[in-house]
């Protein structure tokens, strides 16, 4: 279903060449959003980019790694020289771990994880702020469920969500004046090639995933899910029935929530 809220919206989204991002991307440019996608690949970005505008939205690929701070003034920038304003911040772009901390040997994941996940979200919401306040417009963070609990295996992916969490929560009451809405994404495992490049204990990507992809939500409903949140400016979207339930669950039994989560780690769904 088409929402009319977000037809002209100007949308940045990050890791837009791929699983969530592009899923958004082509769902929001059939709505007529104005699309400004980011991510490292720019080849497979542009094909995203492409596929959008037939789609009959507006769209520009910029190249962007959202570690670094320098690239993510850039893509703010370029994307108000494009279309004069920026009505709609998707900080998307994420990359994961998938080993046990003791077994980790190169702890440089740690601050990688930390500069995509976290930091780069922080950069891109700095530059993108004063455009946002003139509009009103809205801030969206894609967190994870693991943003909400602890897991095994994703000890710095967790720690990053959580801290991009915490920043998020602080940000929505700093802007509690401005009609800047804040919207968090809680998603659980959803169909992308963010487990096959997650780093494993020796850094190197792991190449596949460990996870059974056919059993998990596909990208295109966690993308319906999150423009029907986006759209209405919800303070969050937790996606799952059983992350919903784990929230109510670790009030009044942590433990049996650690077992669960511990579980489906090892079932890989």
């Amino acid at each position: 279903m088409k929402n009319s809220m977000l037809r002209e919206n100007v949308v940045i989204i990050t890791g837009a060449s791929a699983g969530i991002g592009r899923a958004l991307a082509l769902q929001l440019a059939e709505q007529g959003a104005w699309l400004a996608l980011a991510a490292r690949d720019a080849d497979r970005l542009e094909e995203v980019a492409a596929e959008c505008r037939q789609r009959g939205g507006r769209a520009m690929a910029v190249k962007t790694d959202v570690a670094i701070e320098g690239e993510c003034r850039q893509l703010i920038e370029k994307t108000v020289a494009e279309y004069g304003r920026v009505d709609t911040l998707i900080n998307n772009a994420g990359i994961s771990m998938w080993t046990p901390f003791d077994q980790l040997q190169d702890l440089s994941i740690l601050d990688r994880v930390m500069r995509v996940n976290y930091l780069g979200a922080a950069y891109l919401t700095h530059y993108a702020l004063p455009y946002l306040k003139q509009t009103r417009g809205r801030l969206v963070a894609v967190s994870s469920l693991a943003g909400k609990n602890g897991v095994p295996t994703r000890s710095g992916y967790a720690a990053s969500k959580h801290a991009m969490v915490g920043f998020f929560d602080s940000l929505r009451i700093e802007l509690m004046e401005t009609g800047v809405s804040v919207t968090i994404i809680y998603p659980g495992f959803v169909t992308s090639e963010i487990r096959e490049r997650a780093f494993g204990a020796d850094g190197q990507p792991l190449g596949k995933s460990p996870v059974r992809e056919s059993e998990v939500m596909p990208a295109e409903e966690c993308a319906r899910i999150m423009i029907d949140a986006i759209a209405r400016r919800k303070r969050e979207e937790v996606m799952t029935l059983r992350g919903k339930l784990g929230q109510w669950a670790k009030l009044i039994a942590p433990g049996l929530v650690d077992t669960v989560v511990r579980k489906a780690i090892e079932e890989g769904k």
